[in-house]
Parts: structure tokens; sequence; C-alpha cells
């Protein structure tokens, strides 16, 4: 199978692992778009979230990962026992990281692309 297909198995787990990284920065941005924020506190909770707790953030997405990844391979690639891992052992770990390379990409562009691009047009943070 190719590296691209098995990827795109993994989609939703790279996708909500990236979303959980980005919280940080997106809840603020959450919380000025349904009105139950200011401007002013946004970006004060944004500097506090992300100086403060990005790690811990980063810490839970990579968690996310590597559990769906382990759910991909136990559930979906039957992959049950340590015989079994023995010998697709350079597949998973080829998929493994595939995944975190993707998944890393895919956190880099929503949250400084995505999400900065919502937040300076909310006026939360200045675009330098």
């Amino acid at each position: 199978m190719n590296a691209i297909d098995e990827l795109r198995k993994l989609k939703g787990v790279l996708s909500i692992s990236a979303f959980l990284g980005g919280l940080c920065c997106f809840t603020p941005v959450v919380l000025v778009l349904l009105g139950l924020s200011s401007v002013s506190f946004a970006a004060s909770l944004s500097d506090t979230l992300y100086y403060g707790y990005r790690w811990a953030f980063r810490g839970v997405a990579l968690v996310a990962l590597l559990l769906g990844l382990a759910y991909y391979f136990y559930k979906k690639e039957g992959v049950c026992s340590l015989d079994e891992a023995k010998r697709q052992k350079t597949r998973i770990i080829n998929i493994t990281l595939l995944a975190l390379i993707a998944g890393t990409l895919l956190y880099i562009f929503w949250l400084y692309v995505v999400v900065e691009i919502i937040g300076v047009l909310l006026g939360i943070w200045e675009w330098y």
C-alpha cells in the first residue's frame, strides 16, 4: 500500500491532533466569535495560553496522535501481538514517522496560518 493512502486513512487522527495542539490560540478566537469575550481579553488569554501552556497543548496533541496510531494498528490493521508487530516493524515505524511529520505540518498550517489569519482579522493579534 502506498504511503499517501496510509496517511489518507489517518486524516481524522491527524486533524484532531493538530486541532488539539492549536487550541491554545484558537480558544480565544472562538470566545470572540461567540461574543463571550472582548478582543483585549482574548489577546491576553492567548498570550497566557500560548506562552505558558503551549507545550502542554502540544503534548496532548502528541498523545492523541500516538493513541490514534495505536488504535489504527490494533483495530484497523490487526496488529494485535508483539510477534505481529515485529513482523511489520518497518511498516509501523514508517507510518508512525510519516504521521508525525504530517501531523506537525498540519499543526503548523492550522496554528500559524489559519488561526493567525483569523486572529488578525478579528483584531486579536497584529500582523508583524
